[in-house]
């Protein structure tokens, strides 16, 4: 069976040379001329696989062998059959993936507890506790702020992951449909949305006051788990598009579903139990390094600040 590794280092600290490459090679079966998608930074190696290594384990098997090949380096593996590989819909989530932050945590900052909701958010994110209690938890603890809270934490705190613009614009381009889907908050997910060109969002509501503030209260029922994986199945039903052309990527336990159920999910820059649940994932690029995942070359890119074009 046709398939394909694709190598991709940091943008930013480029560090895949000839000898990375000539060494992943060596660890595939039957490799072939590898095809630089962009020199220094992405490389597809065809390769054949046999029937058995296109199941989920035997892949994780195969992308830790040809990790441990390259000796450590800050290089991602990606294994996949070779056809099908550019996708036609495109689900992720915002807090860490999209973004650098976790919104709740940066809000929480304002009023003294950010510690608090920090360590509730990354037991939540590992998978140590139930996401819908958790969340209730530290929304009460946000009783009380202004509702227009949310534009200074935007404005001073949020910033775009390396790599979002151009993933969306050149996904847009041609032709995919998109969606940010988050256990987070409106309040946030509809600018972030906006600014990184999303086609829509999906997230919990704040119950605000008369006065413009937080109640302490989610609107339910809680936008989690099982909602991100809904939204993935009722948008692929909606638009007519199989399972195998979705792309998904996420961080946190909430996300282990929709990971699991797409096409091609990725655990990017994950908590440790969504990468070991995700058949592909991505440590050390940004997040260009899901194009070069589908196949796409540089200069095949929509570069940052170019109008939105496409579906």
């Amino acid at each position: 069976m046709a398939c394909v590794a694709t190598l991709i280092s940091n943008p930013a600290a480029p560090s895949l040379d000839a000898d990375a490459v000539e060494r992943a090679q060596r660890a595939l079966p039957s490799a072939q001329t590898p095809v630089w998608l962009d020199p220094g930074i992405a490389a597809d190696i065809p390769f054949t696989g046999a029937a058995e290594n296109t199941q989920t384990d035997a892949k994780r098997a195969l992308t830790e062998y040809v990790r441990t090949a390259l000796g450590g380096a800050p290089i991602d593996v990606l294994l996949q059959d070779a056809g099908g590989r550019r996708k036609r819909l495109f689900l992720a989530d915002m807090d860490s993936t999209m973004i650098g932050q976790e919104c709740i945590d940066e809000l929480a900052d304002y009023i003294g507890v950010k510690r608090e909701v920090a360590a509730i958010t990354e037991r939540a994110m590992r998978g140590e506790i139930e996401f819908a209690p958790a969340l209730r938890e530290r929304v009460a603890l946000l009783k009380g702020l202004p509702a227009s809270l949310a534009d200074k934490v935007i404005a001073e705190r949020i910033r775009l992951t390396p790599g979002a613009h151009t993933l969306v614009a050149t996904m847009r381009k041609n032709g995919v449909y998109t969606c940010l889907v988050t256990g987070g908050f409106t309040l946030f997910t509809q600018r972030v949305a906006a600014m990184i060109g999303f086609h829509e969002n999906r997230a919990n509501t704040l119950v605000v006051d008369a006065g413009g503030r937080l109640t302490g209260e989610v609107t339910e029922p809680i936008f989690g788990r099982e909602a991100k994986l809904a939204t993935l199945i009722e948008l692929r039903r909606r638009l007519g598009i199989a399972p195998e052309a979705t792309l998904v990527a996420g961080d946190g336990a909430n996300d282990i579903a929709m990971i699991e159920a797409a096409g091609l999910g990725v655990a990017y820059h994950a908590k440790p139990n969504v990468a070991k649940a995700a058949a592909a994932r991505v440590d050390h690029g940004d997040l260009t390094a899901l194009l070069y995942a589908q196949g796409y070359r540089r200069d095949e890119f929509v570069a940052e600040g170019a109008p939105q074009a496409g579906a």
